[in-house]
């Protein structure tokens, strides 16, 4: 319960609130309770400064017991005295400390609208005050009004009570809010924390519905996004290995299986010969897909090296065009070439001309004798564009999207007879990006293909 992230979450709200309403509470309490003490010490002198306005009108006898008889009657006590200090009148009983508080006022200057000469309800028996008799511009007595301490201490009390029964009630409903609170935020956390943990045992399945358009409603969003990338991803890993098993599988049955027949000992020597350049076919076959595999591996694990060096294109796309000439006359196919002019590009020539030559012999595979294939260069502003173009069998669109995808083969098939392990175009494409180029086609079925390469002039700077 405690490593609960609720509980935590609610602890953390309860103590920040806490913290709050006890401030604010106490801040409230003390003005509250000085208000009400500074309300009967004002409402003590006002009385005491009443009776002094009556006794300088009448200054008799009866008057000042008259005032003493009023006060013996209420919660507070009256003490009237002369110029000098000495007692008059009182309505009350006069005990050891209204006798020193007496004594005291008698040293000190007291204003004519009256004084609180006692304040200390904490420490003392009593409040009081001394409203000084001035009549014709003579001090003629004093009115000292006394009150009971013990009547501002309930005061204070029953407003403690009050303020400890309010606390009660907002702690209670804090608490609940919090709750509430707490479980309103973990809850998604709670999900998020069910679904990561769904994920690490494999099931991509996860589906974090919210309406939040907060963090936390990001955070839901980003892991299903990651659910579905992570499905798609082993989707794409298993028709991966798939594809790779049957790749391997293909010519290794091969090898195996002329291997045997060479292994007889009734096998013509003629036979004999075809089959072993089979088997010498078929192992150039899987070392060059095997190479293929290695170099994307590399490009996964961010290892795949490009060697920049500046080169002219022109030299380079020559040479390979005079490379694959002969291959093309052999299959009774028109090549041409055509470079506009010198380019200097910074480029790693070995891949380039990797991906050049892979997709020339795609280029060729894919066309019919007597039709015609070209290689050209040319500049578009800073862009430099490497064009090749069949008049081939065309591409069916709704393949043409994924065939620079890993392993992705128009022909369903696999079938042999037009060759290819699927990869040359994904490779082409790492090679081409690594550059910070592009590499795109278009086609039309019956028609040809076209294969664009950008690249920017110097070479890196979309790098």
């Amino acid at each position: 319960m405690f490593n609960k992230l609720s509980f935590k979450i609610g602890i953390l709200f309860f103590v920040f609130f806490l913290i709050i309403e006890a401030f604010l509470f106490f801040t409230l309490y003390s003005n509250l309770a000085n208000d009400r003490i500074e309300e009967v010490m004002e409402n003590l002198l006002g009385r005491g400064n009443t009776h002094r306005e009556v006794l300088e009108r009448n200054f008799q006898t009866s008057t000042i017991e008259h005032v003493a008889i009023m006060e013996s009657a209420s919660d507070f006590a009256v003490v009237i005295t002369d110029e000098a200090g000495e007692l008059l009148v009182n309505s009350d009983p006069i005990n050891k400390e209204m006798r020193h508080i007496i004594d005291r006022v008698k040293e000190e200057k007291i204003p004519k609208n009256g004084k609180i000469v006692e304040k200390r309800w904490e420490e003392t028996a009593f409040i009081a005050t001394d409203s000084p008799i001035v009549i014709d511009g003579k001090h003629e007595g004093n009115v000292f009004m006394f009150a009971d301490t013990d009547n501002v201490k309930k005061i204070i009390d029953q407003l403690s009570d009050q303020f400890l029964m309010v606390s009660i009630i907002t702690i209670s409903l804090t608490i609940i809010v919090i709750m509430f609170l707490s479980k309103f935020i973990a809850i998604p956390l709670i999900r998020m924390k069910e679904a990561t943990e769904q994920l690490s045992k494999g099931d991509h399945r996860v589906a974090l519905r919210t309406e939040r358009t907060d963090e936390l409603g990001e955070l839901a969003n980003s892991i299903t996004k990651l659910s579905n990338d992570l499905e798609q991803m082993k989707m794409a890993r298993n028709e991966f290995l798939a594809s790779v098993s049957h790749e391997l599988r293909t010519p290794l049955t091969y090898l195996k299986g002329y291997a045997d027949i060479i292994s007889r000992d009734d096998t013509p020597k003629e036979e004999m010969k075809e089959y072993t350049k089979i088997i010498r076919e078929e192992a150039e076959h899987l070392t060059y897909l095997i190479k293929n595999l290695f170099d994307l591996a590399e490009m996964d694990e961010n290892n795949f090296t490009i060697k920049r060096e500046p080169i002219s294109l022109c030299e380079l796309t020559r040479t390979i065009a005079e490379r694959v000439q002969p291959a093309f006359e052999k299959s009774a196919i028109q090549f041409s070439y055509l470079c506009e002019k010198e380019f200097v590009i910074d480029v790693d020539p070995a891949r380039l001309q990797q991906v050049i030559f892979n997709t020339l012999e795609n280029a060729r595979k894919h066309s019919s004798e007597g039709g015609r294939v070209s290689l050209s260069v040319k500049q578009k502003e800073d862009d430099i564009w490497i064009v090749i173009q069949d008049e081939g069998e065309g591409i069916p669109p709704e393949d043409l999207p994924y065939i620079f995808d890993r392993l992705y083969r128009v022909e369903k098939s696999r079938s042999r007879d037009s060759g290819g392990t699927g990869l040359g175009l994904s490779i082409a494409r790492e090679i081409i990006e690594s550059h910070g180029g592009t590499i795109e086609a278009s086609s039309v079925i019956g028609k040809g293909t076209t294969i664009r390469i950008r690249l920017r002039k110097g070479g890196r700077e979309n790098v």
